[in-house]
């Protein structure tokens, strides 16, 4: 196996779950942040040789993950993230469990953040390192910190007020 090949397998199996997150963040759905994960993943591969090491891979994968949800967005012309949401949570066949629940709101409610605060709270939640998530936003960590504590506070609320919905 070509060492190009390893490296990008590596690549794969350390940024995947964190890629489908963040795409997931994005669509509110499985199947398109699936696609759009896959979309990211052929992209990174089609780009490996062009990689310059002036950030981490993570953070150069993250940055191509956003840059293609964007664009799906953009060509897709989809419904607003709020109304698939809710007919992903209104068509959902089983019963859902209460931390089921739970997810699917808290996905709801992130979706209703604006984009750049959509990005930094998925990274948080996937525990992204705090100098890479500034990098990737393009702040300052202090700077970073303190919208980390703003945007938790904000979608506290509008957790809250979707939970009374």
């Amino acid at each position: 196996m070509s060492s190009q090949r390893q490296l990008f397998q590596k690549l794969f199996e350390d940024n995947s779950k964190r890629v489908y997150h963040l795409c997931y963040g994005y669509t509110g759905d499985s199947d398109s942040a699936n696609d759009l994960m896959q979309e990211t993943f052929i992209k990174v591969w089609q780009n490996l040789d062009k990689f310059r090491n002036q950030s981490q891979f993570s953070t150069w994968i993250y940055r191509i993950a956003v840059n293609t949800c964007l664009s799906y967005l953009r060509t897709a012309k989809r419904r607003t993230t709020d109304e698939l949401n809710e007919n992903i949570i209104e068509n959902y066949t089983e019963e859902p469990s209460e931390k089921q629940e739970q997810i699917a709101l808290l996905y709801k409610s992130i979706a209703q953040l604006e984009e750049n605060e959509r990005i930094i709270i998925t990274m948080v939640l996937d525990e992204v390192p705090y100098p890479e998530i500034a990098d990737v936003a393009g702040i300052s960590e202090g700077n970073l910190r303190v919208k980390i504590h703003r945007i938790k506070h904000k979608l506290t609320e509008i957790y809250n007020s979707n939970e009374r919905v």
